[in-house]
């Protein structure tokens, strides 16, 4: 069985709770004030982790509160936490979130994880049938040196490109598997999508943005599942229709679900089926990374 090695942020989730969110200018009653951990890298790795991949996070945490509490979160989930550096010039990363209607708002401020850097991931112990993991939540430059060092090593490469920022054709075409929303996909092709838009339309756009004719792209699209362009084979995984309560981290179970299928040797159709279901428990619970299910849990509804 291969690892999984996940390069991304670590953040402190500030959830405010309220019947609906607050137009520009507006202050709104809350509910509840919680506090969950987060931040998109960590999110991936303790889904991975606790579906039983064995998981390596590489990131960065301040030295102050947030980052001493998530460090002995991340500790708790079977993570290595060798590649997690302190970072005391700086706070550890935070995220603001609005929960309404089951919907969220979030605004993230990355701290220590502007910082994650090249040396960071240089080390990495990559190796064939592992499987390197990041986001848009580091530096871009970042990743592309964590994606190199895992091709020359034989591993595969997934990106989740969330938050939505440009990128490079460079770096594009070291991606074997791009996992992302219909949104981001849109936002990347320069073509606008919308969740309500036909098959052959999402596919159309997922084609012209394939950087390489062996390149995967995945894109979730909530209840109705998720499409596939896996070469030059097309396929869709149905969605499940559950009671959402907090779509906070719904995609960064998705990723670290299938990246723990793919370093298990399950193949794509399979693995994203997987994905789905662990996706739609996650957000049945309130938080990002606590609501992570368990390989039990999954295996239960599938």
């Amino acid at each position: 069985m291969g690892r999984v090695f996940v390069a991304g942020s670590i953040n402190m989730d500030v959830v405010a709770t309220a019947d609906r969110h607050p137009r520009v200018g507006e202050t709104v009653a809350g509910k509840q004030v919680l506090y969950f951990p987060g931040g998109k890298g960590a999110n991936q790795a303790v889904a991975a982790s606790r579906l039983g991949a064995k998981t390596t996070l590489i990131g960065r945490l301040g030295t102050d509160s947030f980052g001493a509490e998530l460090r002995t979160f991340l500790n708790a989930q079977g993570i290595d936490p060798g590649s997690i550096k302190e970072t005391p010039e700086t706070h550890t990363g935070t995220a603001i979130i609005t929960v309404a209607a089951s919907d969220n708002t979030i605004v993230v401020i990355p701290g220590s994880n502007a910082l994650v850097s090249a040396d960071d991931v240089a080390d990495a112990p990559l190796a064939k049938g592992d499987v390197a993991v990041s986001q848009f939540e580091i530096p871009l430059p970042t990743i592309a040196a964590f994606f190199q060092r895992a091709h020359t090593a034989g591993a595969t490469t997934v990106l989740n490109p969330a938050p939505a920022q440009k990128m490079s054709p460079e770096l594009l075409a070291l991606v074997d598997i791009l996992v992302l929303n219909e949104t981001e996909l849109g936002f990347l092709a320069g073509t606008e999508l919308t969740d309500d838009d036909e098959t052959a339309k999402i596919i159309a756009v997922a084609r012209k943005l394939q950087a390489r004719e062996d390149q995967t792209i995945c894109v979730t699209l909530g209840k109705r599942g998720v499409l596939a362009l896996a070469s030059s084979e097309e396929f869709s995984v149905p969605g499940r229709v559950v009671k959402a309560i907090d779509t906070t981290g719904a995609g960064d179970c998705f990723v670290g679900a299938l990246a723990s299928q793919l370093a298990d040797g399950v193949p794509l159709r399979a693995a994203l089926a997987f994905a789905n279901a662990a996706a739609s428990i996650s957000v049945q619970r309130m938080g990002a990374g606590p609501s992570m299910p368990t390989a039990a849990e999954v295996a239960a509804i599938l």
